[in-house]
């Protein structure tokens, strides 16, 4: 299943991204429990979280090196905070 495409994503406090999807969705997704292992360690550095930014189809997101998060787990695991 296709998973609505992101329109914003914006770094929080604590490791977590605010969501919004094209269908009015807002969301909250917690990143800590990915960020293990080499490839996530860059994470941790508050700065480089902060360069979060959306892949250009709107279908995920990503850091500067790469680093990513599945769409359907973005969607699937976080918390909606607001459904307009």
């Amino acid at each position: 299943m296709l998973c609505p495409k992101i329109i914003n994503v914006e770094p929080l406090k604590d490791y977590n991204l605010k969501l919004s999807y094209e269908t009015g969705e807002i969301k909250l997704f917690n990143v800590l429990p990915y960020i293990s292992g080499t490839w996530y360690e860059e994470l941790h550095n508050n700065n480089y979280f902060k360069t979060v930014h959306l892949i250009s189809d709107g279908h995920g997101i990503e850091w500067e090196n790469g680093q990513d998060i599945a769409p359907h787990e973005l969607y699937d695991m976080s918390i909606v905070i607001e459904n307009k």
